[in-house]
């Protein structure tokens, strides 16, 4: 039997995740989930790929506000309402390819990222009006839309992928080096690469792009610090791709709801090997 084990959210792009016993799901992604984002002057985000000490900042929700803590307690901590009505005026910003609307949340916490990381930073939120589509070579209808993730709303991983590949290196890594948004248990390892339709909790999912992974892999997120060749090194030596080294499943829902650690993962249809 294959059941959700985890649910994680990352608030703000490339800052650490939180785990949650349940959250809401939307088209969007997982309620909450990479709504904000961090950018330079020229609107251009930024992540651990270039600053890998973003994993020392960590967001915690709780009673309609966010609050941003830094493992350094001198460094303080910044905290904003979930609902603040923002009268900033949008602009664009860039994530990746992609031009999106967006607004700064405050100038005040903006400061604080700056200081902190010693380049000028804006904390920016997209705003429900704000509609970024993913990639329509994979979208399964003109409407998918994504928040400011890398390319989809949704990345699934098993937890015996994970197992396999800890078997492969002479230092075991956590979940945490992957960032999904759903960690299930049971099944073999890297099925879920397969799986082209499944169900949670009622929900429909669509699996519709195996996960193309990048160097922020290799950062150790307790540290803020890369780590060496690994994962990558290992994983390139057989879940290559074409140039691309895969680990997760990139997903899509056209559903909302609300799913629970426990609920049963059912496959309705797979790829074919």
């Amino acid at each position: 039997m294959l059941q959700l084990s985890e649910i994680w959210i990352y608030p703000v792009k490339s800052l650490a995740g939180i785990r949650l016993q349940e959250s809401k799901v939307t088209q969007r992604g997982l309620e909450f989930d990479r709504r904000w984002m961090l950018v330079d002057e020229k609107g251009v985000f930024i992540s651990q790929r270039e600053h890998p000490e973003l994993a020392f900042f960590h967001p915690k929700i709780e009673e309609g506000f966010m609050q941003i803590s830094h493992v350094d307690v001198a460094k303080g901590s910044i905290r904003f309402s979930l609902s603040q009505k923002n009268h900033n005026l949008p602009f664009d910003v860039m994530v990746w390819e992609d031009k999106v609307t967006a607004v700064e949340v405050d100038a005040e916490i903006s400061a604080w990222f700056s200081g902190i990381l010693g380049v000028s930073i804006r904390l920016v939120f997209m705003p429900e009006d704000s509609q970024r589509k993913v990639d329509p070579n994979y979208a399964v209808s003109p409407n998918d839309i994504t928040s400011f993730s890398d390319g989809f709303p949704y990345l699934i991983i098993g937890q015996s992928s994970l197992d396999d590949l800890n078997s492969r290196l002479a230092n075991p890594i956590s979940m945490k080096r992957f960032r999904p948004n759903f960690v299930f248990s049971g099944g073999k390892a890297y099925e879920e690469e397969t799986w082209k339709e499944f169900n949670i909790g009622g929900l429909l999912f669509y699996g519709v792009k195996n996960c193309g992974r990048c160097i922020i892999t290799t950062i150790d997120p307790e540290k803020g610090k890369f780590s060496g060749k690994d994962p990558l090194y290992t994983l390139a030596k057989y879940k290559m791709r074409g140039n691309k080294v895969i680990f997760g499943q990139n997903v899509i829902t056209q559903q909302e709801g609300c799913l629970k650690i426990g609920t049963v993962v059912n496959v309705l249809k797979k790829n074919p090997i």
